[in-house]
Parts: C-alpha cells; structure tokens; sequence
C-alpha cells in the first residue's frame, strides 16, 4: 500500500509525479476535508507557500509530522505552531530561482521598451503609432530587494546586461561583490530599477510603500516576482497613475488570483498572472525534489531542504510528530 499525502496543490505535474509513489487525498482547498480517520492517522502534507498551513489545521492534524512546500515559499506556515509540534518543514529551495530569475528580466525588458504596446500597434497594423522612444537596461542602475537564490541570478543577469547593481537586505552579504543599502527607502534612492524578489511576511509587508515608489521617481521602474503583500497596492496605483515612477511589472498580487480593477486599467504596467516558476523543467525538478524529501523523511533520514528557521529539526522520530535534534548538523 503506497502511503498517503494529504494534499493542497493543484498543479497536475506535481500531482502526476506524486501519484507515483503515493496515495493523493485532497485537502481544503482543493477538496473536501477527508474523514476523521483520514485526519487522525495522515502525516504529511503538501501546500504552497501561499497557501500555507495554519495552527488550527495542524491541530486538527494529530498525527501530522512533515509539512512540504511546493516552490521556494513558505510564508504563510505557522512556523511557531510547527516548532511547538515537532514538525519538520521542508520547502523546494532552488529548485525555481534560475527560472524566476529569467522572468523578472523578461519583465523588466518588456515594462522598460513598452513590448506588450508596441506589440498591440503592430497587431493593429499601425506600425509604430504615435508611442514614443523607449529606454534600455544598458548605464542604468538597478536596485535588488532580496539577494537569495533568486536574487544573486537577477543581479548577475544584469551585469550582463551593464548595468550597475546594488542590493537592500538584512544583513549585507559579505562575498558579493555589490553595494548594500540599509533600506529599501535608500536603495530606491540610488537606482533607476528595483527588482523584489523577497519572501513574503510580516518582516517584508508593505516595504515597497509610498515613500519608496516617490524615491524611485518618475523615470524608475519596479519588477515584483516576490510576493504581492510586499508591495502596497494602492500606493503603487496612484504612483502609476501619478507618473510618480515611469512603470511596473507584476507577476505576484496582494489578493491572488484577484487583480484590483484600478491596477488592470493602468497602461504603464505588465502583468503575468504568477508563472516565473511555471516551467516544465521546475515543475520536473521540484517534483523529484518533493518526493525525495518525502521518501527520506518517512525512512527516518534527514530531509534535504528544511526551512531555514526549522533546520535544526530535520530528523524524524519514525512513527511520531516529534524529530530528533542529534546530528542535526548532517541535515542541514
């Protein structure tokens, strides 16, 4: 009998790999809330970073002992309730950054040389219409929100591209070769560009605010592949509806799949409804990454990508929600 996976995702690549060694019972939201037996006796759960899993649902849980994200992103689980519970959190680390990366450039290109109206004029037959000249990635600075995974690859990308990086977060990285600002205020001060590709949370909510969008200024442009509570949606409307900074481009929304209405009427931003990571090769590496984390946790081995804040937590007590702190070292 193939062991049971309580599961939140939709996506059918992730689902088909999964079926493979293991029995799919859908979780809300995906479906029905399985029977109490089902809910006494699962041990593993697979969600997404947005979806998350909350303290109640691992209440509810009794048996629960790994909890699986799909992507990079992990913000919306109870990291504290997981920690209280002993249970080990793992997430698709790298797995996407590559990916992400190439699309927040690809958006970065299309909001700066306008490509999705000089698209529509010619499709009109319109030729270049009356649009205007557009600027290019060549002499301009850009700003880096984030420099994990996915950031260092963006970054890089734009060396090759000349343009000049810097970067704000926490801590400064030591072995990169870029300046550090302290601020998101002060990195948007000094560059042309700001790309976010932070996680979600309550440390980064609402970080690109008003403030930061007037500093960026009216010929800036702001690339989101982050997260959508990263940025303040209505500051960011009335700064496009302002011209307070030149355009935007989006991947990630405050309220997914919803899109408020005054940010779809705006004519200087790009939108792509969350695909950076929707790639058949992510989707095929994230797959197997999932699953091995899975097999090695229920044979009682370390997992391969725990959460950095759970890392210390990694080793399961076979047959327990509990994990073992010795060699916890080997795990990370």
């Amino acid at each position: 009998m193939k062991p049971e996976l309580l599961i939140k995702v939709g996506v059918p690549d992730y689902r088909r790999a999964l079926a493979e060694a293991f029995t799919l019972i859908d979780y809300p939201p995906i479906g029905a809330l399985p029977g109490p037996e089902m809910c006494r006796r699962a041990r593993v759960l697979v969600t997404t970073g947005y979806a998350g899993a909350s303290r109640s649902e691992m209440d509810a849980l009794p048996a629960l002992s790994l909890i699986c994200c799909v992507g990079t992103g992990y913000e919306n689980v109870d990291l504290a309730a997981a920690r209280e519970r002993g249970i080990v959190v793992v997430h698709g680390a790298g797995t996407n950054a590559g990916a992400v990366a190439d699309h927040a450039f690809a958006l970065l290109l299309a909001v700066m040389r306008d490509i999705p109206r000089f698209d529509a004029s010619a499709r009109r037959g319109d030729w270049r219409g009356a649009l205007s000249p557009r600027p290019i990635p060549a002499g301009k600075r850009l700003g880096m929100i984030g420099m994990g995974g996915i950031g260092e690859r963006v970054a890089r990308r734009a060396v090759a591209f000349d343009m000049a990086v810097s970067y704000h977060t926490r801590t400064p990285r030591p072995d990169l070769p870029w300046r550090h600002f302290p601020s998101a205020l002060a990195l948007a001060e000094a560059v042309d560009c700001l790309i976010v590709a932070a996680p979600g949370g309550s440390q980064t909510y609402h970080m690109i605010d008003a403030p930061v969008l007037k500093a960026l200024g009216p010929d800036g442009f702001l690339v989101n592949v982050g997260r959508g509570s990263i940025v303040d949606t209505a500051a960011l409307v009335e700064a496009l509806r302002a011209g307070t900074i030149a355009g935007a481009a989006l991947d990630v929304f405050e309220d997914e799949p919803l899109i408020p209405e005054d940010l779809r009427a705006m004519p200087n931003i790009v939108m792509t409804p969350h695909v950076a990571a929707f790639a058949p090769e992510v989707q095929s590496t994230g797959a197997s990454l999932l699953q091995r984390n899975i097999e090695l946790f229920l044979s009682g081995q370390p997992v391969l990508t725990p959460v950095p804040e759970l890392a210390a937590r990694t080793i399961p007590v076979v047959g327990t929600g509990a994990s073992s702190t010795d060699n916890a070292a080997a795990a990370v």
